[in-house]
């Protein structure tokens, strides 16, 4: 199998043609992780917009074994799987993804994911982060920022966008003993080194990778790296991982910018007034403060 300098297979399981919007982060991030799960791979996929574009019957994108399950189930369906391939003794040798947006894994899907890790089940659980269900018409989720406007928390007089902050998944799956970590598609090598550590990991692995979306966010699409950097660098996406309940931070930007750099890049956030702005750059500040302090104490979360 033929490797770049980097070490990534060249190999694509992933196949292009299929139906995403240009610049979609979630083909991005597909692609990536089956590069790090090699051939050997099931996957499991919620019904989301990887779903739905890279599956239009007759075809297909995928050239592993791809089941797709409705919203809700698709832990279900792996955690069946798994226990399928341990009873035919094929277990070792297979790898088990599981693929869900922000909407089937922070709300819809949450009940059989936290059933399925509480139970050890052995898969790579990935969810694609972009913010909001897109495929079904940029409605506001669990996952969604506070004061993003989507189309079912609609910047106007009555309502300024969503108005809770981001649920905090990945520290909620590191609570049930799954080795965690976030991503970003900005930094790929990254990400495909916490899929190999996660289907490494002898027991439940979750994933959370940010994904930009042009669509729902209202971007050019070809700033999705552009826009996921910035992310990075505002600490409005900061890339750590929690083992056995440490957490230990990945990578920290070298030149720190303020969240407005940010939020001005995105249609979903023209709306905000300054006091908004200050009040996502407290809540920024305040989070990632709370990453270095438990870093630096070597804390165990849970």
């Amino acid at each position: 199998m033929e490797k770049t300098i980097a070490g990534i297979s060249t190999e694509e399981l992933f196949a292009s043609g299929h139906r995403a919007c240009a610049g979609c982060g979630v083909a991005l991030a597909a692609r990536h992780a089956l590069k790090a799960a090699g051939k050997n791979t099931i996957v499991v996929n919620a019904t989301s917009c990887l779903e739905v574009f890279s599956t239009p019957y007759p075809e297909t994108s995928w050239k592993i074994p791809w089941i797709h399950g409705a919203f809700e189930n698709a832990a279900a369906i792996a955690s069946g799987i798994d226990r399928a391939l341990k009873t035919l003794g094929k277990r070792k040798d297979t790898n088990l993804l599981v693929f869900g947006g922000d909407g089937g894994t922070f709300d819809i899907g949450f009940q059989a994911l936290s059933g399925a890790v509480e139970r050890g089940q052995n898969f790579c659980y990935i969810c694609f982060d972009n913010a909001a269900y897109m495929n079904t018409g940029i409605q506001r989720s669990g996952a969604t920022p506070k004061y993003a406007s989507t189309t079912t928390s609609p910047a106007g007089k009555l309502i300024h966008g969503k108005t809770e902050f981001k649920k905090p998944m990945s520290f909620i799956m590191a609570a049930h003993g799954a080795y965690v970590a976030t991503a970003n598609i900005a930094f790929p090598l990254d990400f495909i080194n916490k899929v190999k550590k996660g289907l490494a990991f002898n027991g439940p692995a979750y994933i959370e990778v940010y994904v930009p979306c042009p669509t729902g966010w209202k971007f050019l699409n070809n700033a999705t790296i552009e826009i996921g950097k910035l992310a990075f660098q505002s600490n409005i996406v900061p890339l750590y991982e929690i083992e056995k309940g440490i957490l230990t931070i990945s990578k920290k930007p070298a030149n720190k910018i303020p969240v407005k750099d940010y939020l001005k890049t995105q249609g979903r956030f023209k709306h905000m007034t300054e006091e908004e702005i200050k009040d996502v750059q407290a809540h920024t500040d305040d989070q990632w403060q709370r990453l270095l302090d438990l870093e630096k104490n070597k804390t165990r979360l849970f």
